[in-house]
């Protein structure tokens, strides 16, 4: 898929005025917009924001045009119930065939999978990304730890309530049953390639040192299509319906005309969500 340029709003200048057509974006409404766009800087989220309200005030305008009801209304509510009426008067989506979604559901098994699941005990060892010294003393206790314990796999309860800076020391270090995507990233992805028992080295993660016992696996297994079909046909409706709304979004732009910032391939997916 090609990209569509991003014209980013420069850090520390005056930005540009934003105007969708003839109405202009208050830089006042950017800023309250901003806290339902988290981002890693604030001019990422500052940009989020604006090509959000963009989005909205493009869509209005089209409905305006074609006389929706209630399309210059203030109300949040009023104006979201004028885009979805838009959306279902411009935007046609057939459903995905049957055998579009087999073919789905083959060329992903992965999506359409039970999880693998773990039941985790571990010991944290805190210590900040950017404090080499508590780092690096951190994983050397941790080798202390996993050394002691090949030795006397027992006393993993008591150096969790002695070492661990994780609420869960109150209970040995036990985390329970973990999924994929229930702890930090970092962590997870090792987690998913760890047999069953004591891990032989304290593995990392943004908050430290993390000594690591396997108690359980169950690997995750491939769902029949039988058993998965809605979720496939869902999956494919909400493709079809991003690459619709992004096509329909850049007509909106160059028929209507913005200035200031340029919408880009994640302008759908804000407004789906």
């Amino acid at each position: 898929m090609q990209k569509i340029d991003i014209e980013m709003i420069p850090g520390g200048a005056t930005p540009p005025p934003i105007r969708v057509g003839e109405t202009t974006i208050e830089e006042a409404a950017i800023a309250e917009e901003m806290q339902y766009h988290p981002a890693d800087s604030a001019g990422s989220a500052q940009l989020k924001a604006a090509r959000a309200l963009v989005v909205r005030e493009l869509l209005r305008q089209r409905a305006a045009a074609l006389g929706v009801a209630n399309a210059g209304g203030e109300a949040i509510d009023e104006a979201d119930a004028a885009i979805a009426e838009l959306l279902e008067h411009d935007l046609e989506m057939p459903e995905p065939a049957e055998a579009d979604c087999r073919r789905f559901h083959a060329a992903h098994p992965e999506r359409f999978s039970e999880p693998t699941r773990l039941r985790v005990r571990h010991v944290l060892l805190a210590a900040a990304p950017d404090d080499a010294p508590a780092r690096d003393a951190g994983y050397r206790l941790g080798e202390t730890l996993v050394r002691e314990l090949q030795a006397v796999p027992e006393r993993f309860t008591e150096f969790a309530q002695r070492h661990s800076a994780c609420p869960s020391k109150e209970q040995g270090g036990e985390l329970g049953w973990l999924a994929p995507g229930q702890t930090v990233d970092e962590l997870d992805r090792a987690l998913q390639h760890l047999p069953v028992g004591l891990h032989d080295r304290p593995l990392a993660s943004r908050y430290g040192w993390h000594v690591v016992a396997i108690d359980e696996r169950v690997d995750g297994r491939e769902l029949p299509y039988e058993q998965v079909a809605e979720h496939v046909r869902h999956s494919l409706r909400e493709q079809a319906t991003r690459r619709a709304l992004r096509h329909y979004l850049l007509a909106l732009e160059a028929e209507i005309g913005v200035e200031g910032v340029a919408l880009d391939d994640d302008s759908a997916s804000a407004l789906m969500q």
